[in-house]
């Protein structure tokens, strides 16, 4: 339904309109069940579940791929594990079964840091870009080619180990340069679909594919090496990637207005409801404003923190699983999935009951991003240190991670989609600046905890769980103080600053 005088809640109050009460019927929503926005989503869910399955296959198969943890230590050297073997394994070897031909490469820890964390090298690099472009252009043809592209290079990871390390770490790095442009096409996208009063349910949804990808993707990961050898998990993954792709083009579009099959009812909500916001932001933007812009340094540092113990979960739980607890390579795969499945569960929970508070008017924007931060760093943090103390404990060492993982799951709602209240038209812009930022920990984190462990002993990944959750407590503690959910002065369209240069002309004249 359209508001009264053009109004949209998406709209910055203008002086007149700041009494003008922001809220759409409830008849006048389109359910969502079956909608062109709630498909949108879907196919997104599925989209980056291929995603982090191809980020993270490399996580569980580098346990498969190299014969040892180390170089074979030198004779007469005795090998000293962190916990004690599980009873019948003391006298097997440390190579894993693998199908008779399958290759396996002796590198050692840091080397396997470096190869964790070659992908976002490239990652890093079409962050800023992909947004910016999405934000233009619209997002769906460079999330569906960011897609399309890593899936494509992921098949060509065999030969890339077969060739050297270094080859397969340029590989990573390129994949990492592919997939770099999906999450700012996402939000892009987002600016253009999500009405204001569904952003939290639509976006978390989509986005929580990637717990999604993960729980998956581990243990098949896992699976797949033990019975058809390692190669297949990357075949399997790439070719997924490669068939999301065929639906993406054949059924999304960048925009309500040009969707084939969206009804009229709906293609009228979403456009009333978002306003002049939901149009492309052309080809200059404000970029002084935005460096300059508090919230949005808010956003980046918070992300940063946030990421360095996502990040150090993602790329080194198997390690830490199989060196320490030494789980073997199926167990060692669902055991590290199991925290996405709550982050996944808990993070789309938490877009409904974001919306809901929202909605209601229990709380604003503002207060809803920074509860849902803070509710998802702090018991999460404390459960990360939590882990460091559980020693050999096989299950509260599951049960810490579990938990911590789930918890963090609400900030999904909170930080993580600040981007488009702020400055809806330049959100997929935006989330490339923060991302870009928020991947270097996936870059430094890595290497961190590789040095930290290189000794592989209890004490030095104690010191890789007590610096994450600090980082991520320091972060929180930032957006709750310099947070904020409205829409900044530069971030107003042209319509927007010329309507409220009217009301301000009626109001001297009167």
């Amino acid at each position: 339904m359209p508001q009264p005088n053009g109004y949209s809640i998406n709209s910055a109050p203008s002086d007149e309109s700041e009494d003008i009460e922001p809220l759409i019927e409830n008849d006048a929503v389109p359910p969502q069940c079956c909608s062109a926005r709630l498909n949108l989503a879907f196919l997104m869910f599925l989209g980056f579940a291929v995603v982090y399955g191809l980020r993270v296959n490399l996580s569980v198969a580098m346990v498969a791929m190299v014969n040892t943890t180390d170089p074979k230590p030198t004779q007469n050297t005795s090998v000293i594990y962190a916990c004690p073997l599980p009873a019948g394994s003391e006298n097997t070897s440390d190579t894993l079964p693998q199908p008779e031909g399958t290759p396996q490469y002796p590198w050692d820890s840091e080397t396997q840091g470096w190869l964790l964390g070659a992908f976002f090298f490239g990652y890093l690099c079409t962050q800023i870009p992909g947004g910016y472009l999405s934000g233009h252009f619209g997002g769906s043809i460079f999330l569906g080619l960011g897609v399309l592209g890593t899936a494509a290079l992921t098949l060509l990871t065999p030969l890339a180990a077969q060739m050297g390390s270094y080859w397969l770490f340029a590989l990573r790095a390129l994949e990492g340069f592919g997939e770099g442009v999906t999450f700012p096409a996402m939000m892009a996208m987002w600016a253009r679909w999500a009405p204001p009063l569904e952003r939290s349910r639509l976006m978390t949804l989509s986005g929580s594919g990637a717990n999604f990808g993960a729980f998956l993707a581990l243990p098949l990961t896992g699976y797949i090496c033990q019975t058809l050898g390692w190669p297949a998990v990357f075949y399997l993954c790439g070719g997924a990637g490669c068939l999301w792709a065929v639906f993406w083009f054949i059924f999304v579009s960048n925009d309500p207005r040009t969707h084939r099959q969206i009804s009229e009812e709906e293609r009228d909500y979403i456009i009333n409801s978002i306003g002049p916001q939901g149009t492309g932001h052309g080809w200059s933007v404000p970029v002084l404003p935005m460096l300059m812009s508090v919230p949005l340094w808010a956003i980046i540092i918070t992300q940063m923190c946030s990421n360095w113990s996502y990040y150090t979960l993602l790329t080194s739980l198997p390690t830490y699983m199989d060196n320490i607890l030494h789980f073997d390579l199926q167990s060692n795969g669902f055991l590290s999935a199991l925290p996405y499945l709550g982050a996944w569960l808990f993070s789309t929970l938490s877009g409904v009951v974001a919306d809901s508070l929202i909605e209601r008017k229990v709380f604003s924007v503002t207060n809803v991003r920074k509860l849902f931060t803070l509710a998802g760093v702090l018991p999460a943090s404390a459960l990360l240190v939590a882990v460091s103390y559980a020693g050999c404990s096989h299950i509260l060492t599951v049960t810490f991670l579990t938990l911590s993982t789930t918890i963090g799951g609400a900030t999904a709602s909170g930080v993580y989609i600040n981007q488009i209240d702020i400055a809806p038209r330049y959100a997929g812009f935006l989330l490339g600046i923060t991302n870009t930022f928020g991947t270097v920990p996936g870059v430094l984190a890595p290497i961190v905890t590789g040095y930290f462990t290189k000794d592989h002993t209890l004490a030095g990944w104690r010191m890789v769980f007590w610096v994450a959750a600090g980082i991520n407590v320091g972060g929180a503690l930032v957006y709750t103080i310099f947070g904020s959910g409205e829409i900044q002065p530069w971030a107003g369209t042209e319509e927007e600053s010329a309507e409220a240069k009217k009301d301000r002309s009626r109001s001297i004249s009167t």
